[in-house]
């Protein structure tokens, strides 16, 4: 047999002096320190804006009624996520590791809840979210191409839709796999040309407001039609929390942080208020052109509002689209891939998610296996409805995170906290996050019980997968003699 070193090897390499020389004098493989703040601030905004708000508005204005109360809700969105985000900071560095919920869940609370968020993450969380993202870009992609020519059969246009996504996640996945520095700067490069594309769209809204178009933005027409119904808000904040999705997802690749203890917070507390400000005025410019039933109605919200503003824009928009969910795409995809990365090193996932290539200090396998997740995904064509199962089941695992951080202040006060927020901002956001689990199950039960029954079912796939290992030998042998 050759003596030449894999390229993929487990994460932890121990020394055995019946290796070669070469072999013996490895040092233990980690995950390289490559995101710097900059970084780290590109791959939060180039994360959250993505798909979400070139689709979300829709569904926000269609359970909120007006602009008005449409525009409060994505305030409050961030403002939320804002609050979330502080107490990530100190659950980020308090509990040094990658992989996010999974390990705070495990750390607070122990083995069954972290692998339930595994579990969720890989079935719902993470590749429902990457798919959305894919077919919004192959949706704005190919929209000038495929729907006159198909205007009347839907098929090759839906074909067309799921063969750009994938093909866009097997793209990404590449990179990701090749070499962590381009993923990186790709992100950048991307995050630059997002925020290029709502500078544009804002640069269009505030021209309207100049020539004095801005029917519904009227104190008269503000809130003209709003609904009272509080299941109906707490879904069109399930569309705007959406749009914010990948707030907390800097925390699954901490290992790769340079100085987490400075940078993580700095990047949280630079991305979320510019996050929200940039939402904020990307809807007050779509209302500049748009009536609440028009945005309710648009399938694509950006191409509507070019074409209602003055000039042939809509290409431009496209473009702008375009890159700003393959952005959002190439950052959930190397984000999430640390947290199967850190599960199966866990052992709550194959031993093989937990190897990376020694060259490219990349986690390729857990990569891979995100990526398959997400191309199965892509076969769904209700983006509301999968926005709608997301929201609902991260919503229930970031109170999950959130209640850790409550329990670690009582069961272990000692512990290393470089940042400690006020306890009323943990408490407030989990009563929030009670508030946006609750509700929604009296109001919408069943898009809220599928969620719930999916998170459930993780149970007996953990009893007989991981628990059952652990079992006495005459146990098992009492299922094997059958």
């Amino acid at each position: 047999m050759p003596s030449s070193i894999p390229d993929i090897i487990p994460l932890n390499i121990k020394r055995n002096s019946s290796l070669s020389p070469q072999r013996e004098n490895l040092s233990p493989i980690t995950l390289k320190k490559s995101i710097g703040l900059s970084s780290g601030v590109a791959m939060i905004v180039g994360t959250v804006i993505g798909s979400g708000i070139f689709v979300s508005p829709s569904g926000v204005v269609k359970e909120t009624g007006s602009s008005g109360s449409a525009l409060i809700v994505w305030a409050a969105a961030g403002l939320f996520c804002g609050i979330g985000a502080k107490c990530y900071a100190e659950l980020g560095t308090s509990i040094l590791r990658s992989g996010g919920d999974y390990a705070y869940s495990q750390e607070a609370f122990g083995s069954l809840p972290a692998f339930l968020y595994l579990w969720s993450a890989l079935l719902v969380i993470i590749p429902a979210g990457n798919a959305i993202i894919a077919l919004t870009f192959a949706n704005y992609l190919v929209r000038p191409f495929i729907s006159d020519a198909f205007e009347d059969c839907a098929t090759p246009h839906r074909i067309g839709v799921i063969l750009i996504s994938i093909s866009s996640i097997g793209l990404l996945t590449f990179i990701n796999c090749y070499n962590v520095r381009w993923a990186t700067r790709l992100q950048n490069i991307l995050t630059m040309a997002k925020l290029g594309a709502l500078a544009f769209i804002m640069t269009l809204g505030l021209l309207n407001i100049s020539k004095g178009k801005y029917e519904y933005l009227k104190i008269s027409t503000l809130f003209k039609g709003t609904t009272v119904d509080i299941g109906k808000l707490s879904l069109s904040f399930y569309s705007a929390f959406f749009s914010y999705s990948g707030w907390n997802y800097l925390n699954f690749a901490l290992e790769e942080i340079n100085n987490p203890y400075k940078n993580l917070p700095r990047a949280i507390n630079i991305s979320i208020p510019l996050i929200t400000i940039v939402y904020l005025l990307t809807n007050i410019s779509y209302f500049t052109v748009l009536s609440p039933f028009e945005m309710e109605t648009s399938k694509a919200v950006a191409v509507t509002f070019a074409k209602n503003s003055p000039g042939s824009l809509t290409w431009i928009i496209q473009l702008f689209v375009s890159a700003s969910t393959l952005g959002s795409l190439n950052g959930c995809l190397f984000t999430s891939s640390r947290l199967f990365f850190v599960g199966a090193r866990a052992r709550h996932l194959p031993e093989c998610v937990a190897m990376i290539n020694i060259n490219k200090f990349s986690p390729i396998p857990a990569i891979l296996f995100t990526a398959l997740m997400s191309i199965l995904m892509c076969i769904f064509e209700d983006i509301l409805a999968l926005i709608n199962y997301l929201s609902f089941v991260e919503s229930v695992f970031v109170g999950f995170s959130v209640a850790a951080l409550l329990w670690l202040r009582f069961k272990n006060p000692e512990m290393y906290r470089p940042i400690k927020v006020n306890l009323i901002l943990p408490v407030l956001f989990f009563l929030m996050c009670i508030f946006l689990v609750l509700l929604p199950l009296v109001t919408s039960p069943e898009i809220c019980g599928i969620g719930l029954l999916m998170i459930l079912a993780g149970i007996p796939i953990y009893y007989c997968t991981i628990e059952f290992k652990k079992m006495p030998k005459w146990i098992k042998n009492i299922f094997n003699s059958n």
